[in-house]
Formats: C-alpha cells, sequence, structure tokens
C-alpha cells in the first residue's frame, strides 16, 4: 500500500506537548478513537492539528492497543464537557520526527484539509486525511528534523489486539466494539488502496477510463451535501479532475442513499465519473431506481464467522466486492 497523510486532532495544548515531546499519538476508548487506529498504519505520515495548525511531520513506525491504559502515562484521562464521559488513551501510534514547522491551515497547501474542517464546522473528528498533493507539499515545509525526543517510561504493560463484532453482548470496550460502519468503510478503504483491488472494483463498476497506478483512495470527503464515505481520485489530475463517488452502508441501501450519492455526484459535475452504493444488499425498487440514475451497486460481504469476535485485519482480508446488476437479492 503506498503511504498515507493524516492530521490528527489534539484535544488540548497541554496534550499537544506531550505528543511532540515523545512523538506518540494517542486515540481514546471509543469507536472513533479505534477507527483511527485501525485507519492509520504502520508507514504512514502524520501531522498533528492543533488551533488550525498543522505541527510537524512524522513517519509511522509502530502501533500498540495497550491494556489499562487509563492510568498510564502520558496523558490523563480526558471529559468532555458536552457528554460527561471520560475517556483515555489506549490506542497509540509511535511516530520518528520528520521535518519540524508550524503551519496555519490558511495556507493553500491545507486546502484539501481545510475545506474538510470548514464544512464540518470545527474538529469534532479525530483525524483528517489529505491527499499527496498535500503530502508533497509538507515534504517541503519547514526544516528537517533535528531536537531531541524523549523517550516515554512507562511501567510494565501488556498490549492486545482490538476486535469487532456483530453480537451487542459480547461488546467490551476498549478490547471489544461493536462492527460498525465506519469500520466497514476504513476496511473497504484499504481494500482499495491495494492496486490489484481497485483495478478489479473499477471494471466491477464499468470504469475503462482510469487508470489505477495514478489514482488514490481517501476516507471521508466533506462537501457542502454531506460527508463523501470514499474518494477516489487522481493523484495528480492534469486538465481534468476526474473521481468516483462511494458510499458505504452497513445494512441494506435505501433510495434515500441513492438521492444523497446523487447530491454528491451533481456537485463534482462531469468530472465525476460514477457514483457507487455499497451495502449488504438492496430491494427491487432501490436496484430500479439506481439504473434510473446511473449509480452502480455494489454487494459487499465479509466472509467470515461471526459467532466470535475478529480483528481487524481479518475483516479486511475476508472482505469481497460483487456487483448488483438488475437482479432481487
Amino acid at each position: 500500500m503506498p503511504p498515507a497523510y493524516f492530521l490528527i486532532s489534539v484535544s488540548n495544548r497541554r496534550n499537544l506537548e506531550l505528543c511532540i515531546k515523545h512523538a506518540l499519538a494517542g486515540f481514546t476508548n471509543s469507536i472513533t478513537g479505534v477507527w483511527t487506529f485501525c485507519e492509520v498504519r504502520e508507514g504512514d505520515f502524520v501531522s498533528f492539528l492543533y488551533a488550525a495548525r498543522a505541527h510537524n511531520l512524522y513517519r509511522v513506525v509502530g502501533r500498540e492497543a495497550i491494556k489499562n491504559a487509563d492510568a498510564l502515562p502520558p496523558w490523563p484521562p480526558i471529559t468532555f464537557r458536552e457528554s460527561g464521559r471520560t475517556y483515555y488513551f489506549p490506542f497509540r501510534l509511535h511516530l520518528k520526527p520528520i521535518r519540524e514547522f508550524t503551519e496555519s491551515l490558511v495556507r493553500s497547501e491545507f486546502a484539501y484539509v481545510a475545506e474538510n474542517l470548514l464544512l464540518r464546522a470545527g474538529y469534532r473528528k479525530t483525524h483528517f486525511q489529505a491527499d499527496q498533493t498535500t503530502l508533497q507539499s509538507v515534504s517541503q515545509m519547514g526544516d528537517l528534523w533535528n531536537g531531541p525526543i524523549k523517550p516515554l517510561e512507562m511501567p510494565e504493560y501488556s498490549i492486545f489486539t482490538p476486535l469487532f463484532t456483530r453480537q451487542p453482548d459480547e461488546v467490551n470496550i476498549p478490547l471489544i466494539f461493536p462492527f460498525r460502519e465506519i469500520i466497514l468503510q476504513a476496511t473497504i478503504r484499504q481494500h482499495l488502496v491495494n492496486k490489484s483491488n481497485l483495478a478489479a472494483f473499477l471494471n466491477l463498476v464499468g470504469v475503462n477510463t482510469l487508470q489505477p497506478a495514478q489514482l488514490e483512495v481517501l476516507g471521508e470527503k466533506a462537501v457542502p451535501e454531506g460527508h463523501i464515505d470514499i474518494l477516489i481520485k487522481e493523484s495528480v489530475p492534469i486538465g481534468l479532475a476526474r473521481k468516483v463517488i462511494v458510499e458505504v452502508k452497513l445494512r441494506r441501501g435505501q433510495e434515500s442513499d441513492l438521492a444523497q450519492l446523487a447530491d454528491y455526484m451533481n456537485e463534482f459535475g462531469n468530472e465525476c465519473i460514477t457514483g457507487v452504493l455499497i451495502a449488504e444488499s438492496f430491494s427491487r425498487a432501490v436496484i430500479a431506481e439506481a439504473g434510473n440514475q446511473g449509480i452502480k451497486l455494489v454487494r459487499y460481504r465479509v466472509k467470515l464467522d461471526w459467532s466470535m469476535p475478529r480483528t481487524f485485519d481479518e475483516i479486511r482480508q475476508s472482505l469481497q466486492l460483487e456487483a448488483v446488476r438488475g437482479e432481487h437479492k
């Protein structure tokens, strides 16, 4: 997989200082925390995002999920005012500093992320994926890192692999999470990042005008009409910036999902090659309406025995996609 680039949201300045001091990123014991942990892979690049500024460039060199992390350094538990819930940071990334900078998101180089942030009316999200153009730009910002990193002193601890389940009575956060739609989105995005899988997918939906080697697959993209689940676009557009828009639903695809996808397609106009709705199943009415609107339908299957919780990698490796061509399932 080619490396992705993410901006990691930090909740307060003290936590930012700890992240930079120890070259660590941490995510909470929540569905969004484990989602981010699954999204960001070893070898990816990250920057910290705080107060509308991007801080430094790092490469991810390790990932750990730590048991009983509520009493472990470096970040203290955090309580959110809106919900009153307290969270701690079991999901962690070990980082290698590459470049040192503090840059405003007002810079044109951050336009892709800044638009996402603005249309979301604030952070309220653990991470934002940026495109390859942004990564190329930040790879030239500031200076090469030349500062010290203080290794974090930790007592003895044990690690675990987070699991996902479709059985509500098996949920045991942070060890076992429900298999939610955002986890499915991350699964499909990582599946499509593989160029062979992407080529098969484009063939599945009848797109033969785009070359997989020239494309990138990005997670959630904000537009005025909402949030596109997966955006497939040309990495280096020349003349045209062609795109394929993908909407993902955990259960049955609905006619309202088609309407939402059609709005996204209209936003990009003729540069949108096609829209694709991926779901577990579709009714006859949705199949017929998708044909009327020129939207492609794809059914996903996860070929696993869900009688026991599963790892994210097991889910990703067992994912299968198949076109729906007018039949009723």
